[in-house]
C-alpha cells in the first residue's frame, strides 16, 4: 500500500513539473505585450493592411484585387491561421518574404508586394512585426484567390531574375555618416517601412523603381504613373509640381489629417492617411516632412508658379461665352473652388497653382471630374468630404473643356490639350488620359503608356476609401 501511495505522489510530482515545463516553454515562445505593441505600429507603417484586406473584408485576409498588363494579382492572407495563413511560417521565413521577397515555398513574391523597399528594414522592426501577426492578429481561415494570369506570363521563375536585378540584397538601414538624426529616421521610413517610392517614383522598362533613394538622382520621388488613374505626384521640391511650395508642417499636417490649407488628399493616398498615417506618432510625421524638405533640389519642370488674376475677373464680369470649359467651371465647380480658384481651406483644394492640375499628366483630374472623390475622415480631422462625380451628367466634350480650362487659368500653364476622346476612354474603359504630347518620360516607349510602367497596371489595389463602412 505504502508503494502505490509512493508511485501516486511521483506520478503527480512528474506531472506538476511537466506541466510546469510546459507552461514555462509556452511564455518563451509568447512575446511580450510591449514587442507586439511595437510590431503593430510597424504594421502601420507599412500599411500592410491596405493591401492584405479586400473590400468590405477581414483584416489582414487577404483578397485584393491588383491589376497588371500580365493578368490580375491578389492580395494574400497574412494572418496567423496555420492553413491559408501565415501561422506555420518561422520567423526566418517571414523574413524571407518581407525583405527578400521569397516565398516559404521558394518561389518570388510578385513586385506588387514592395520588398525592394523593405529590405532596408531592420531585423528589430521585422521580429517585432512578426511578434505582431503571431500574437496580436486573428486567424481568418479564408483561402487566398489565385492570381488570374495566363501560361506562359503565370510562371514565376521569371520573377527570380528580376529580384536579383531590381531588388537590393536586404540589409539594415544605416544612414550616411553624420547625417541629423531626425533627417535618418525620416529617409528609413521613407524608404523603407512606408514604400513611398512604390508610387512616387517612376519604373523603368522592367517596372522597376528608377530609384530607391536619393542617391538615384532626380528621379527618386519625381512622380509616378497613374495608379487606379490617380497621378502619384513629385515628392521632390519641384516648386510647381512637387512640394516646393510646402512647408515641413504643412507635409506634417497632411499626413496626419488629410487636408491642409491649400491641398486636400483623395484618391489612393485617401487610403494611406486613412489607414496608416494619421496614426504615426508625431516625431515619425516630422521626421518624414524634414527628410523630404532636405532632399537635393531638382530642375523645376516649369517657370515658378505666380497668381494670375484674370480669370477670376472674367468670371465675375460675365463675359466668358466664348471660353471653352469657363460656364461649366462657373455652374459646377466655381461653389466649391470659387471663382478665384482658391477653394475653401481644409474643405475643397484650390485649383490655382495646384500641382495636380499643373502636373504633365492630367490623369487625375480628368477622374476626379468623371468619377468624383472622398476626402476621407480621419481621427483628426473627422468630417468626410465629397466631390461628385459628372461622367453621367457632363458629355465627354464638356469635361475635355473644362479640364482645359483649369489647367490653363488663373497663371496655371499646364502642357497639353485634353480631347473628348481622352475622357470617353478612360470614363468608359477606365484607360488613363494618353500622355501623347506632353509626358516626355514615355517618349520612345509606344507599348508603355503613360510613362515605361505598363499600360494597366496599377501596382496598387482598388482603393478603400469611401467603401468600408468600417474605415
Amino acid at each position: 500500500m505504502m508503494v502505490n501511495i509512493m508511485i501516486n505522489r511521483l506520478k503527480v510530482t512528474f506531472g506538476a513539473a511537466a506541466l510546469s515545463l510546459l507552461a514555462g516553454t509556452a511564455l518563451a515562445q509568447t512575446p511580450d505585450a510591449e514587442l507586439v505593441q511595437k510590431g503593430a505600429y510597424v504594421a502601420r507603417l507599412g500599411d500592410c493592411v491596405a493591401c492584405h484586406t479586400a473590400l468590405h473584408g477581414t483584416a489582414y485576409a487577404g483578397g485584393l484585387e491588383i491589376k497588371s498588363p500580365i493578368g490580375t494579382i491578389y492580395s494574400t492572407n497574412i494572418t496567423p491561421d496555420p492553413t491559408y495563413g501565415i501561422g506555420r511560417y518561422t520567423y526566418e521565413e517571414f523574413d524571407e518574404a518581407v525583405r527578400h521577397g521569397i516565398r516559404k515555398d521558394g518561389s518570388t513574391l510578385y513586385p506588387a508586394m514592395p520588398y525592394p523597399s523593405f529590405s532596408r528594414m531592420t531585423k528589430e522592426d521585422t521580429r517585432a512585426l512578426y511578434a505582431y501577426f503571431m500574437h496580436g492578429v486573428q486567424p481568418v481561415a479564408q483561402p487566398d484567390k489565385q492570381p488570374e494570369i495566363s501560361w506562359p506570363m503565370s510562371m514565376r521563375w521569371p520573377l527570380s531574375i528580376w529580384r536579383m536585378m531590381f531588388s537590393p540584397s536586404p540589409k539594415d538601414f544605416t544612414p550616411a555618416p553624420g547625417t541629423d538624426p531626425e533627417v535618418a529616421r525620416g529617409e528609413y521610413l521613407v524608404t523603407g517601412a512606408g514604400h513611398c517610392g512604390a508610387c512616387h517614383t517612376p519604373r523603368g522598362f522592367a517596372m522597376q523603381e528608377k530609384a530607391l533613394d536619393a542617391s538615384g538622382g532626380p528621379d527618386f520621388l519625381a512622380g509616378g504613373a497613374p495608379i487606379d488613374n490617380w497621378v502619384a505626384p513629385s515628392l521632390r521640391n519641384d516648386p510647381n509640381v512637387g512640394l516646393g511650395r510646402w512647408s515641413e508642417d504643412d507635409i506634417y499636417l497632411f499626413l496626419k489629417s488629410g487636408r491642409i490649407d491649400h491641398s486636400a488628399v483623395f484618391g489612393g493616398m485617401g487610403d494611406v492617411v486613412a489607414w496608416s498615417t494619421q496614426y504615426f506618432t508625431d516625431d515619425d510625421l516630422h521626421a518624414i516632412a524634414k527628410y523630404l524638405k532636405s532632399l537635393p533640389p531638382v530642375p523645376p519642370s516649369q517657370a515658378p508658379y505666380t497668381y494670375d488674376a484674370t480669370t477670376a475677373n472674367t468670371l465675375a464680369s460675365g463675359n466668358f461665352a466664348n471660353i471653352p470649359g469657363a460656364d461649366t467651371y462657373v455652374k459646377e465647380c466655381a461653389i466649391c473652388h470659387r471663382n478665384d480658384g482658391g477653394g475653401v481651406p481644409r474643405m475643397f483644394p484650390p485649383l490655382a497653382g495646384n500641382p495636380v492640375v499643373v502636373t504633365d499628366d492630367p490623369t487625375s483630374l480628368v477622374n476626379v471630374i468623371a468619377h468624383g472623390g472622398v476626402l476621407p475622415p480621419s481621427n483628426w480631422a473627422p468630417s468626410a468630404v465629397a466631390m461628385p462625380g459628372y461622367s453621367k451628367t457632363l458629355s465627354a466634350q464638356q469635361i475635355a473643356d473644362v479640364v482645359n480650362f483649369i489647367r490653363t487659368s488663373w497663371g496655371n500653364k499646364a502642357q497639353g490639350t485634353v480631347s473628348a476622346a481622352d475622357v470617353a476612354k478612360l470614363r468608359d474603359t477606365g484607360a488613363p488620359v494618353s500622355s501623347a504630347g506632353w509626358n516626355s518620360t514615355s517618349s520612345g516607349w509606344l507599348v508603355f503608356q503613360p510613362q515605361p510602367y505598363g499600360h494597366g497596371w496599377t501596382f496598387a489595389p482598388q482603393t478603400h476609401t469611401g467603401v468600408d463602412n468600417a474605415q
